[in-house]
């Protein structure tokens, strides 16, 4: 399996390697120049390795701040998806997982924030006790030599009364680092899956939080608290020869090494790193409000069962393909709020459309809105690589689970429409389709849908074209009483449709082992939009099912990342 992993996934394995290979580098490389470079050596002699820690650490959460933007610019990326449509369909696929990617290089940024900050409050505590220190030693010395001229001083830290908490709360790098990592704290925490499915608004406006950590970050540096040897002074007094001179000096001392060495700030160049993202930036985000400002048109609303709003739209120049999400704003409920849908039309109609379920403040209030009146609504998309490797097997298996059956619904209509077209590039001859519901009521849209093929195949005489098969895994007795007293019907008790719903979780093997014995030389493609534990399921039970001979039936597993 891992096998198979790497070459489904060869490119973002590289694409991990190289960015870890790069952070090890970079933390590697600047953590030896800062414990071993001359320039430092003063430096180092008041704090120790805390110095290395914490500009080795500095300089991998510059890289990652620059990193961090980029996964989330939408327009890039579909740019990026475009203008590579020639290269392999994995390739392309594999800029889906951008949203995997923020997260990684933000639990770096949390990481590495922790030990910059815990390294610097070292390095706060060795300057005071440097400053305090009156034993003569190369700490207590070099901590005095602000006394000797504005150039001179090494010690940020002039006076005896100075405690930790003043410096980080009055110095420009002490008050920036606390905002920035109260920004990041707050940031991380409110991204957790629990407040993004149940509390979006909350995670959506502590995100915008950003604008402060980047503003914070650029500051952060300015002061330049920790200063190194200037080169002039080390040609001057090379440190190694002339460190005894300051601890032991007489005051006729005649020597070359006699002179005080003068010391210089390290300059702040978080801006270099991050200027080029916050460009790519501001560019993606004027260009969503302009395509914002494009109207766009309700064509028809509908409410379904269970607070279910379907809403169909047109919008000049929209071109979507299946399993591609939008984003949707309305201006009355809030200006500046967003939120992901996926679309539930196929390429095929002259409408494109979403099916909104209340699932928390946002869409209750639009869905409340809907039924007073039509709002104005703003639409940024389409987004996502198209699923069309469906359309690439003579036989195709697709499993949605919950609310990951939502882009079945574009797909389904889509195989239907070329169906009836006779598309000739469309070699699906077979659609097996399960859908694995704790409670079908909030999906009641689409057993409408299934409804319709349903009829619309029976119609033209390719009723088997489609089979699906509802799983009910959440029941009541009341539900169970009701099926068995209506056992005989032809329609299903709980859904409406002819095929029955079954009670309980498939049994994957029974699943496989029918369709392979359906079509026994077949090449299968099978999609799952749902869990990790389904997919690890789904993936044995297609290893286990294919045949060893090259001409009979094949399964090839597909995890969509809808």
């Amino acid at each position: 399996t891992m096998g198979n992993w790497l070459v489904n996934h060869w490119f973002s394995a590289a694409v991990l390697a190289a960015w870890l290979g790069i952070n090890i580098f970079l933390f590697t490389y600047y953590f030896l120049f800062f414990d071993r470079d001359e320039r430092y050596f003063y430096t180092r002699a008041i704090l120790g390795s805390a110095l290395a820690w914490a500009r080795a650490s500095a300089k991998c959460l510059n890289f990652n701040s620059m990193l961090i933007l980029l996964p989330v610019c939408r327009n890039l990326l579909s740019f990026l998806r475009g203008t590579c449509s020639c290269c392999r369909r994995t390739l392309r696929k594999q800029l889906d997982h951008n949203l995997t990617f923020h997260k990684l290089v933000a639990y770096a940024l949390a990481l590495l924030t922790a030990v910059h900050t815990i390294a610097h409050l070292f390095n706060l505590e060795r300057y005071n006790q440097s400053q305090q220190a009156t034993d003569g030693s190369l700490p207590a010395v070099l901590s005095k030599m602000h006394l000797q001229g504005s150039n001179k001083w090494l010690n940020p830290i002039h006076s005896n009364r100075t405690t930790v908490e003043y410096v980080a709360f009055t110095t420009i790098p002490g008050l920036t680092g606390v905002i920035i990592t109260l920004a990041l704290i707050l940031m991380v925490t409110s991204s957790t899956e629990f407040i993004r499915r149940n509390y979006f608004e909350l995670f959506w406006y502590t995100h915008h939080l950003f604008l402060v950590y980047f503003a914070g970050l650029v500051i952060h540096g300015i002061a330049g608290l920790v200063r190194g040897q200037t080169e002039q002074s080390m040609a001057e007094v090379p440190p190694h020869h002339c460190t005894e001179y300051l601890t032991q000096r007489d005051q006729n001392c005649t020597h070359d090494c006699c002179k005080d060495p003068e010391f210089g700030s390290i300059p702040a160049e978080s801006w270099k790193w991050v200027l080029a993202p916050i460009i790519l930036y501001v560019f993606e985000r004027i260009l969503r409000v302009w395509r914002a400002q494009q109207k766009v048109v309700v064509t028809k609303v509908v409410m379904h069962p269970a607070r279910v709003l379907e809403l169909q739209m047109q919008k000049k120049g929209f071109c979507m393909e299946v399993g591609q999400y939008i984003f949707v704003n309305c201006p009355a409920i809030s200006p500046l709020e967003w939120h992901p849908f996926t679309l539930t039309s196929a390429p095929e109609e002259d409408f494109f459309s979403v099916h909104i379920r209340a699932a928390g403040d946002w869409t209750e209030r639009l869905i409340d809105t809907f039924q007073l009146e039509t709002p104005r609504i703003e639409v940024d998309g389409p987004f996502g690589t198209a699923s069309e490797d469906v359309f690439q097997y003579e036989v195709a298996m697709l499993v949605g689970a919950g609310i990951g059956v939502t882009p079945f619904a574009s797909v389904l209509k889509s195989i239907w429409y070329k169906f009836q077209q006779a598309d000739q590039t469309l070699k699906t001859k077979k659609i097996y389709f399960y859908w694995l519901c704790r409670d079908t009521g909030a999906f009641a849209w689409f057993n409408d849908l299934l409804a319709s093929l349903e009829q619309k195949m029976a119609e033209s005489g390719k009723a088997d074209f489609l089979t699906y098969r509802l799983f009910l895994t959440g029941w009541d007795t009341s539900i169970a009483n009701n099926v068995a007293l209506h056992f005989d019907t032809a329609t299903d008790t709980v859904t409406g449709l002819r095929h029955k719903t079954i009670f309980g979780r498939p049994m994957w093997n029974m699943e496989f082992a029918a369709v392979a014995a359906a079509h026994p030389r077949s090449v299968v493609g099978v999609f799952l939009c749902g869990p990790e534990a389904l997919a690890k399921s789904l993936q044995k039970s297609c290893h286990q099912h294919s045949s060893l001979d090259p001409r009979k039936v094949k399964f090839y597993f597909n995890k969509e990342n809808f």
